[in-house]
């Protein structure tokens, strides 16, 4: 398994529970990454080297309300962001008049 951030798969799971909610101007793979980089800069990571403690990690995430509310209003912000400036391919920008 090697070493993984237990916050990018509660990120993910929480932008893909939320992304109806929030308005994205795109929600192909590379907005969506975008938003999951953006708001994981913003999270402090939780490490792990055994896939075993990654439900522990979550759970305790999902039952920290506090916590929870926090990563949510931080992939919202992150959205909005992505969302005024998408660098997909499948955006094309009106042309300011």
């Amino acid at each position: 398994m090697g070493v993984h951030n237990v916050m990018e798969d509660v990120v993910r799971d929480t932008l893909l529970s939320y992304k109806s909610n929030m308005n994205l101007a795109c929600d192909c793979e590379q907005c969506l990454n975008d938003i999951t980089a953006l708001a994981l800069n913003e999270i402090t990571p939780r490490y792990i080297a055994n896939s075993k403690y990654s439900p522990y990690i979550r759970a305790t995430h999902q039952a920290d309300q506090q916590g929870a509310t926090m990563i949510l209003t931080v992939i919202t912000k992150a959205a909005t962001l992505v969302s005024q400036s998408p660098r997909c391919e499948n955006y094309i920008a009106q042309p300011e008049h």
